[in-house]
């Protein structure tokens, strides 16, 4: 029941004057504490609490309707209705652009929200994740950076140590960068509960699968790249097929050594193993130097050989001809053919030597003087010619 402020409170109160009795009275029927003795209290005197209710509830009825001291039901439905625009304004929410929001309804998922202002029942009806989509997140395995003296690497021998198929033992560091798939965000948040160390654990299993398979050698030299490549295949299998949401980016094997034991032995093994590799290398181009040199001197061979076989045939061909044809000729005139051949050889033979000419005749001189003019002209291609006079040179005159 509101209260009545007419007649000086709930505990009453006097209107009249006297010392002390001019103000309200407090619940046990005196008034309140401090000030003088006269008719209106002192300035020192604390607030009226009975005014200050008073004065709320005049506020209180001008706003709600009716003005009554009494509030019906449409000030109670008004009440109501600003409770729940207040309630309802509190379910907006902003999404950044490198967000993607998950809205449920009473624990079930009822859609993703796009970057920017957006609206979902609050709580405790409601509720809304908002996951990183285009952050890059890493997953180490094996170490864990700067944990390490100096602010290294700190190594984790429990993850790092493997079993390679050959039964040995390999020390291997692996990094996975890794993201949230944007068309499965949903998956991400209601099938992982702790999508880090499940990306671990994968991240591990699949290491040690690929690593089982191949021997340590060629782990520490050739198929590193393979490794990786087959530890992504492997993780984003088993992660699809967990509803995970999660998408391998980059599987990197950072390292890939032998325990620290024997690193030393490896070590010499491995520098062999270079060696031989470049001496197997340098011997293939060697031999790609060599053996088309020698198949194009064999080709240039095999073409003189034929050519100068083809050369000789071609020459015997002629010289059977000609003889064919000198033996016609000699067959139809004897004689001339007889003479011919005779002046022909003598040609050949006289032509490169040194010659007298001796006539014999009766009367003749003798000697006969001529010009020599083949040592004319070689002597003229080797140095200048000097003014002398020609010797004479003869050749014997051949008697038939």
């Amino acid at each position: 029941m509101p209260w009545n402020n007419q007649g000086g409170g709930p505990w009453g109160g006097g209107s009249g004057g006297g010392s002390g009795g001019g103000g309200p009275r407090g619940p046990w029927g005196q008034g309140p504490q401090g000030g003088g003795s006269g008719g209106g209290g002192g300035g020192g005197q604390p607030p009226d609490l009975e005014e200050l209710i008073r004065k709320s509830q005049e506020r209180l009825k001008n706003v709600l309707p009716g003005g009554g001291g009494n509030i019906g039901a449409k000030g109670i439905a008004l009440i109501a209705v600003l409770g729940l625009i207040i309630y309802g304004l509190t379910g907006f929410y902003t999404v950044s652009q490198n967000e993607v929001g998950v809205n449920t309804v009473f624990g079930r998922h009822v859609g993703n929200a796009a970057p920017g202002l957006n609206w979902n029942p609050p709580s405790p009806f409601g509720a809304v994740y908002r996951v990183p989509v285009t952050d890059v997140r890493r997953t180490e395995i094996g170490y864990r950076s700067g944990g390490g003296p100096r602010g290294g690497n700190r190594e984790v021998l429990e993850e790092s140590l493997m079993l390679t198929g050959d039964n040995n033992i390999v020390d291997i560091d692996l990094e996975v960068q890794w993201d949230v798939n944007p068309a499965r965000v949903a998956d991400f948040v209601f099938q992982l509960q702790n999508p880090e160390g499940t990306v671990k654990a994968v991240a591990e299993s699949a290491l040690r699968e690929a690593i089982g398979r191949r021997d340590i050698q060629n782990v520490l030299t050739t198929e590193q790249a393979a490794v990786a490549t087959e530890v992504r295949q492997i993780m984003q299998r088993i992660l699809d097929d967990y509803r995970s949401g999660i998408n391998i980016r980059v599987v990197q094997l950072l390292s890939a050594l032998p325990p620290a034991q024997v690193r030393g032995a490896f070590l010499d093994v491995n520098a062999a193993q270079q060696d031989q590799n470049r001496v197997q290398n340098e011997a293939r181009a060697y031999a790609n130097q060599v053996v088309p040199e020698a198949r194009g001197r064999a080709a240039q061979i095999l073409q003189e050989a034929e050519a100068y076989r083809d050369r000789v045939v071609a020459e015997a061909n002629g010289q059977a001809s000609r003889f064919s044809q000198v033996y016609e000729e000699y067959r139809r005139a004897p004689d001339v053919t007889r003479e011919r051949m005779f002046l022909e050889t003598m040609e050949r033979v006289l032509g490169s030597t040194d010659k007298i000419i001796i006539d014999q005749q009766p009367g003749a001189p003798g000697v006969q003087p001529f010009l020599p003019l083949d040592q004319l002209m070689r002597r003229g291609q080797t140095q200048p010619p000097q003014p002398a006079q020609a010797p004479a040179v003869t050749t014997p005159r051949v008697q038939r």
